[in-house]
């Protein structure tokens, strides 16, 4: 991922259709499945079905296995052919038009380098839709040259009548059982009082009919609805994301919001139902942005898992060291953290600390040096702790939490006792070096000499200059990597850490990168459907990559390849990378420091 700048471009996503939401809304068939619906079912008296009249049904192939073996595993291959086009198999393949470059840009967080990407079935830019280009020499604010993405609302002026509100590809909106609007991702709130009546509304007319609304089809929008008591979430989308995938998204802004207030908000609900919430987030949209914006490029807002710091084992047991001293003197959570990584963490003996927690507190820090009450919703969502924050760099920050409200000046003492401890051991210059060199390069599985000799290459080892002529003379090697291999992400199982190879050519473009993060997300859904899995395998082919999928009992690998890639050499190169990932797991993982039970 790139460092310090990501796209502003989902600030500016469009819609080919300008007809209002509302419009399309008018003609939609409630959907209240669990999952992503299947079509024309009906339960008490609902339509369950898909809107689009241009639906069409394409077979594909999908074989399942339980171990990754070139015979056993099955390719999917995408159609291209303009329209909708549905096929289902063991999982839910969708593609809308050709697969071309996103009208939604990439989004790298604060110059992080382990980030994912966007879909096979991304958002299409077609012939008849409309292109705005701007001044900066964008087309729907996409450019490779991108800009630094700023956190904050946007287009305030816009309400429900302006025609670029329509076309923004993805509406977040927060309104209470009342109607109430709390919280929009675009326009003013108060401008959209009417638009948020019609949500509570539809909601409010199916629960009286005894069922709840989870999914809504209206041509290319989703939108899909979660109820949390008297706070209703809802996302209006027609970026192909699954559902499963904009549900998680809107879980996990409920819970940013319990990170802000906690559970026991729905008490002023009981008491008066017409509460205004509003007020008590003010100030807050730089948040709720910068959570937003996370959904196109961190990984751990699907997989549920957090990422480390790439670091010798000898510095993280050094850090991890100080932070139990820590620990032991009264303090709940200690967590040493660089960008949106871990470098270290301990807790209280029983405490458990969630990812999905870590990824909410991590968004919620947006000061140097600051001392306030803070919500987990995964380890109690009625109850505050209280997080001291304090940055040693621009990078590099100290969370410290505890269950006292007075305990200030004491966790600013723990905090001061931990600073002469990183300095003298040097773990922040080894955390600085650490961001500088990255993590994983998929080239080191063919360039550096170790590997040839059966050996995989570790983290910070020099790599030796190399031949072009040389590397292309090598039989697995292909564009960004041998066999074609362009990106992973492994995803430990047991630990809940996940670790993401660098961007390396061809995927080293803002869009390019968040096609292939959209890729990822759309098949965790799959590999995890409850439906109809879960898979053991998935090898996937159209014309933009390969990805190839393997879930056991201890690990998750999401590979990308080249399209041309052959499979059996696909294969073969992700057992070498899960066996570089176990050589250099003391370094890209948090091991053995930690008493959590996740």
């Amino acid at each position: 991922m790139p460092s310090d700048t990501s796209s502003s471009t989902s600030d500016h996503d469009f819609d080919q259709n300008p007809q209002s939401i509302e419009e399309q809304l008018a003609s939609v068939a409630l959907t209240l499945s669990d999952g992503e619906p299947s079509a024309n079912q009906e339960t008490n008296g609902v339509v369950r079905e898909l809107v689009n009249q241009n639906t069409q049904i394409a077979p594909e192939e999908q074989v399942q296995c339980n171990s990754v073996a070139a015979e056993e595993i099955g390719e999917v291959r995408e159609s291209s052919n303009h329209g909708v086009v549905w096929g289902r198999t063991i999982s839910e393949l969708e593609m809308d038009g050709p697969s071309s470059p996103s009208s939604s840009g990439y989004a790298g967080e604060r110059g992080s380098s382990s980030a994912s990407s966007e879909s096979i079935t991304d958002d299409v830019v077609e012939q008849h839709e409309i292109e705005q280009v701007r001044n900066d020499d964008t087309i729907d604010g996409i450019s490779d040259s991108y800009t630094p993405w700023l956190p904050g609302k946007r287009h305030e002026d816009e309400d429900d009548a302006s025609i670029s509100w329509r076309k923004r590809k993805k509406h977040f909106f927060v309104l209470s059982n009342s109607g109430k609007p709390i919280y929009s991702r675009y326009g003013d709130e108060h401008k959209l009082a009417g638009f948020s009546a019609t949500l509570q509304a539809i909601i409010s007319f199916v629960e009286n009919g005894g069922d709840r609304v989870k999914l809504l089809r209206a041509g290319k929008h989703q939108v899909v609805f979660l109820v949390k008591g008297p706070i209703y979430l809802v996302c209006i989308s027609c970026t192909e994301e699954p559902y499963e995938s904009l549900k998680g998204q809107l879980e996990l802004i409920y819970g940013q919001m319990l990170v802000i207030l906690t559970k026991s908000v729905n008490r002023c609900f009981e008491k008066n139902p017409k509460f205004d919430m509003t007020p008590l987030l003010g100030g807050t949209d730089i948040v709720f942005s910068s959570l937003i914006h996370s959904f196109s490029w961190n990984p751990a807002t699907f997989l549920h898992a957090y990422t480390c710091l790439p670091l010798a084992y000898a510095t993280r047991q050094a850090a991890g060291a100080i932070l139990q001293d820590v620990a032991d003197s009264g303090v709940l959570f200690a967590i040493l953290m660089s960008r949106h990584k871990v470098v270290s963490l301990v807790g209280a003996q029983k405490a458990s600390l969630h990812p999905d927690d870590m990824l909410l507190l991590a968004n919620f820090v947006m000061m140097s040096e600051s001392f306030s009450p803070v919500c987990l919703p995964r380890y109690n969502p009625f109850a505050f702790l209280y997080a001291y924050i304090h940055y040693f760099d621009a990078d590099t920050y100290l969370m410290l939490l505890t269950t006292s409200s007075d305990a200030f000046y004491h966790l600013k003492d723990c905090r001061i006792r931990i600073e002469m401890v990183l300095l003298k051991s040097n773990v922040l210059s080894e955390v600085q070096r650490s961001l500088l060199d990255g993590g994983m390069h998929i080239e080191d599985l063919l360039v550096n000499p170790l590997t040839r000799s059966g050996s995989s290459p570790h983290l910070g080892q020099h790599r030796p200059p190399t031949d072009s002529s040389d590397l292309l003379n090598q039989p697995y090697f292909g564009i960004g990597g041998p066999t074609g291999l362009w990106h992973f992400i492994y995803r430990s199982i047991y630990l809940d850490q996940y670790v993401s190879s660098e961007f390396s050519a061809p995927i080293n473009t803002p869009r390019q990168q968040k096609r292939l993060y959209r890729a990822y997300q759309k098949l965790f859904a799959s590999m995890h459907d409850k439906g109809v899995g879960p898979h053991k395998t998935q090898f996937r082919r159209d014309e933009s990559y390969v990805i190839l999928c393997w879930v056991t009992q201890d690990f998750e690998l999401y590979a990308a390849f080249d399209p041309l890639a052959d499979k059996a050499s696909a294969i073969k190169t992700c057992n070498r990378v899960c066996q570089w990932v176990k050589d250099v797991e003391n370094e890209i993982f948090l091991l053995g420091s930690s008493p959590f039970s996740w």
